[in-house]
């Protein structure tokens, strides 16, 4: 697939196969998403791979991080326990989740080149995915912002920052591409 038709086809994938993505074509889209520029080569994105059996200590820190922040108040018992059990199945039904991490950087500056570098690696995972046909959904939910989360699963919230959390199997569904803005609509060139 070339570069072009990979970034124009890419799609956030929100369905999966319920099936394992082979570890060694996973293997090689973190490591090639490596090429990502980083200031200083200071490489600072890492990963915790959740699959399989992982996937339940996973969700259970997800569900306890929503719990924490009073996504669930305001429901009776019986519905609240509901919401609870349909995230969390929703949850244990992909077959990976790749908790991407940074250590943190005291120097605002150096902290916002490494946070650029996190994403453009990030980017590559899903370029790089999606030519393996592989689907992913870059996430950002509020749990990555919740320290106690960061802590269940093994980080100090005061030395990592939680960047996302990539969800990624083979795509169920592909869903159609949405329009772009033309980029002359939010480009100004100036010659002078």
């Amino acid at each position: 697939m070339d570069l072009m038709e990979a970034v124009k086809r890419r799609r956030s994938i929100h369905e999966y196969e319920q099936r394992l993505v082979d570890e060694e074509v996973l293997r090689n889209i973190f490591l090639t998403a490596a090429w990502a520029p980083t200031h200083r080569m200071k490489e600072p994105w890492n990963i915790h791979l959740y699959q399989e059996h992982g996937r339940k200590n996973y969700a259970e820190a997800v569900l306890d991080s929503y719990e924490r922040q009073g996504f669930f108040e305001g429901y009776d018992e019986e519905k609240s326990r509901q919401l609870k059990k349909g995230i969390g199945d929703f949850l244990l039904q992909i077959p990976h989740h790749a908790l991407i991490y940074m250590p943190r950087d005291e120097d605002e500056r150096k902290f916002e080149e490494d946070y650029a570098a996190v994403c453009a690696y990030i980017q590559n995972v899903q370029l790089l995915a999606w030519e393996a046909g592989v689907g992913v959904l870059w996430t950002t939910s509020p749990y990555l912002h919740d320290p106690a989360f960061a802590e269940a699963v093994g980080l100090d919230p005061a030395v990592y920052k939680l960047v996302s959390v990539l969800q990624m199997g083979y795509p169920k569904r592909i869903p159609r591409a949405k329009q772009r803005t033309d980029i002359m609509d939010k480009m100004k060139v100036i010659r002078t």
